[in-house]
């Protein structure tokens, strides 16, 4: 019996103990965690440029490195580098006198052989002749007919001679072989060349192509007369524009990319062929691009990431990003139209941080969104 009454006094005061601290724990404890007042927008889709960035040079269409085609002393050089030249305009002159005086000789020969050539032709006949008649004899007749043919053979060798005489004649002047401008002299007045000795070099730049590469990912894309615009050091603030005209058959194994070459006309000649260039190539206008607020996005240690609100629920989310226009971040990966992303009170939150939301107010470049190179407006 005193065991008993011992043990209901200990359970008594045990329990009086436990339900002390039971009241004192239940004020201060919380059951879910406190939720982060943040604002959001929804992603969105916008009608842009499909586009890719480019670079690279400004190639002269035609380019030629003019040669010297007979063996001379140069007589006269009629322009320099810079000057700018027709088709067929004289450049050089190489020995001209020489050349003429050659032809004229060629011309003498020519004439005469065919004098030759006529008088064989007129023994051969009488011969034949005599020979019908029993009078002349079968060898008289075989050696005025070998007599003959030589004859043909000699004036056709005089032509050939007379020919090329002729051609070493014009080929001692000097002719640009299309509308361009010099861009190198290579020799002056006096000096002796050779056949295929470098004379000057030409090149076309009224018309420039436009080289690039292009990755492979965008080959389905890429066709011919796809606008190109670009921009070049010496004209800051200037943009140019081209036109698709080739495109290589083939990716380079190097860079996983292929060439394409945009044809630009060279207003006022302006640019200069050879120039560095960078720009974009147009794949598609007025594309759905889906795009966020750029304060909404986080970049750290090299990741690009957002937090997208599920259910009041911030979660976490890496993304892949493209370009950056009127306020907006292109997003290539990672998001949907619609979803609600975080754009201010990143920097409290964690991944499954609950959160109370607030719409952020329009911008600016979303009420009234600028046009860009002609480009549609946003929405």
């Amino acid at each position: 019996m005193r065991f008993f009454l011992t043990f209901l006094v200990i359970s008594a005061i045990w329990g009086g103990v436990m339900g002390c601290h039971r009241g004192e724990e239940r004020p201060g404890r919380s059951s879910t965690p406190e939720a982060t007042p943040v604002t959001v927008a929804v992603v969105t889709n916008v009608a842009w440029e499909k586009s890719v960035s480019i670079v690279g040079t400004l190639y002269p269409k035609d380019e030629a490195t003019i040669a010297a085609q007979v063996e001379g002393q140069v007589e006269r050089t009629l322009v320099d580098f810079g000057d700018r030249v027709r088709a067929g305009q004289e450049l050089a002159l190489i020995d001209t006198a020489a050349y003429d005086a050659q032809l004229q000789q060629a011309v003498g020969n020519l004439a005469k052989a065919e004098a030759a050539l006529l008088n064989a032709r007129q023994n051969f006949k009488r011969i034949d002749q005599l020979r019908e008649d029993k009078i002349a004899s079968a060898g008289d007749h075989d050696q005025s007919k070998a007599q003959l043919e030589q004859a043909e053979a000699e004036v056709k060798a005089a032509r050939g001679a007379e020919a090329v005489a002729r051609l070493h004649l014009q080929h001692s002047q000097v002719l640009a072989p299309f509308d361009g401008a010099v861009a190198q002299r290579f020799v002056g007045r006096g000096d002796y060349v050779k056949s295929g000795t470098p004379l000057f070099n030409v090149v076309n730049d009224a018309v420039l192509k436009f080289i690039f590469q292009v990755p492979e990912r965008y080959a389905s894309f890429v066709e011919k007369r796809l606008p190109v615009t670009f921009s070049v050091d010496n004209y800051p603030g200037k943009t140019f524009r081209g036109a698709v005209y080739l495109i290589s058959p083939s990716v380079s194994q190097a860079n996983r990319a292929f060439g394409v070459g945009a044809l630009v006309t060279n207003t006022d000649f302006r640019l200069k062929a050879n120039t560095f260039a960078r720009g974009a190539l147009v794949l598609e206008r007025a594309a759905s691009t889906t795009a966020v607020p750029v304060e909404a996005i986080v970049n750290f240690a090299g990741i690009t990431r957002l937090f997208v609100v599920e259910k009041n629920i911030a979660r976490r989310r890496t993304v892949e990003t493209g370009r950056i226009r009127d306020g907006l971040q292109e997003i290539v990966k990672g998001l949907r139209p619609g979803e609600l992303v975080v754009t201010s009170g990143q920097n409290r939150l964690t991944d499954g941080s609950p959160v109370v939301t607030q719409m952020a107010g329009p911008k600016k470049s979303e009420m009234n969104p600028p046009r860009e190179h002609g480009s549609p407006r946003t929405s």
